[in-house]
C-alpha cells in the first residue's frame, strides 16, 4: 500500500499535467487544503478522460461508479494513489458524497448528448460536470460557511464552464460535440461558421451571447467570496479571475476558437495573484 504522501504527490502531478491555472490558483492554500484539493481535482479529472479517452467509456464509467460507491463503503484499491488521497481527504474534512455523484452523472451527460437546445440546457450540464467541483471543495475550503456560499460556488463552475466551452469550439467539434446552444446557433444563423470552422460575424453574436451570460455568473459569484476565510479567498478569486480572463483571450485571438486555444500567460496569473494577495 502506498503512504498517504505519495498518494498525494501522485495527485498533485495530475493536476500539474492538466490544470496549470487551478494549479497556480491554489498553491497558497496551507498543506492539508492544497492537498485535499489535488485529490478532489484527481476524481474530477480521472471521471473526465474515462469519457474523453476511454475506449468503452460506457463501462468505465459505470466501473468508476461502482468503485466510488465501494470507496465509500471502505472498500476501496489501497494501491490507487486516487483512493488513498481522497479517503484521508474524507477522513480530515466534512464531505459530503452528493457533488461526487452530481459529477459521475454529468460524465454519462457527455456520452448520451453531443448536441445541447438552450443555453438553460448547457448551464444544466455545466452544474453537473463542473459546479459539482465547486460543492466539493467548499467542505475544505470553507467547511463553516458551505450553507451560505454554495449558490455562489454553483454560479462561479457554471460561469467556468461556460468559459471553457467558448475556449474549446474547435476541440469539441473535433468529436463531434457542440456545446454552444443550438437554438443560439440557428437564431444568429451561425450554422456555417461551425461548418467552415470560421470565426464569422454571427459566429461572434453568437459567442458573446454566451460570454455575456458567463459574466453574469462570474458576477453571482463574486458576490458571496468575502465570506471565504482569507487563506481560501485568494485561491477561488484567483481561479475565477484567470478563467474570466480566458475570454478576452480568445477576443485576443479574433475570436479564432476553431485553430488556436486560448490560454492566459504565466506573466498575466502571476499578476492576478499578486495584486489578490495585496488586497
Amino acid at each position: 500500500m502506498k503512504d498517504v504522501q505519495t498518494a498525494y504527490a501522485d495527485c498533485k502531478a495530475v493536476i500539474d499535467a492538466h490544470s496549470k491555472t487551478f494549479a497556480k490558483a491554489f498553491s497558497p492554500l496551507p498543506k492539508e487544503k492544497r492537498q485535499a484539493v489535488w485529490a478532489v481535482y484527481a476524481f474530477c479529472r480521472q471521471a473526465d478522460d474515462i469519457v474523453d479517452e476511454g475506449s468503452e467509456p460506457e463501462v468505465e464509467l459505470l466501473q468508476f461508479r461502482k468503485a466510488f460507491r465501494d470507496f465509500l463503503e471502505g472498500d476501496y484499491d489501497r494501491s490507487s494513489s486516487l483512493w488513498i488521497a481522497l479517503a484521508d481527504v474524507f477522513e480530515r474534512f466534512p464531505m459530503s458524497d452528493a457533488p461526487f455523484w452530481d459529477m459521475i452523472h454529468g460524465q454519462e451527460m457527455d456520452i448520451e448528448a453531443s448536441v445541447y437546445g438552450t443555453l438553460e440546457d448547457v448551464e444544466t450540464y455545466a452544474y453537473f460536470v463542473a459546479s459539482t467541483v465547486g460543492l466539493m471543495l467548499l467542505p475544505i475550503l470553507a467547511p463553516e460557511r458551505r450553507e451560505e456560499l454554495a449558490e455562489g460556488a454553483v454560479a462561479l463552475g457554471k460561469a467556468m464552464q461556460l468559459t471553457n466551452i467558448l475556449r474549446d469550439v474547435g476541440e469539441d467539434l473535433e468529436m463531434n460535440r457542440i456545446y454552444v446552444p443550438a437554438e443560439l446557433i440557428s437564431r444568429h444563423g451561425a450554422e456555417e461558421a461551425f461548418h467552415r470552422k470560421e470565426a464569422t460575424a454571427p459566429f461572434i453574436l453568437c459567442w458573446e451571447e454566451v460570454a455575456e451570460r458567463a459574466e453574469v455568473l462570474y458576477q453571482k459569484a463574486f458576490e458571496t467570496m468575502h465570506l471565504y476565510p482569507r487563506e481560501a479567498r485568494i485561491p477561488v478569486k484567483g481561479s475565477a479571475y484567470m478563467y474570466r480572463a480566458i475570454l478576452n483571450s480568445v477576443r485576443k485571438n479574433e475570436y479564432d476558437v476553431f485553430h488556436k486555444r486560448a490560454h492566459v500567460s504565466l506573466d498575466e496569473k502571476e499578476e492576478i495573484i499578486q495584486k489578490l494577495s495585496s488586497s
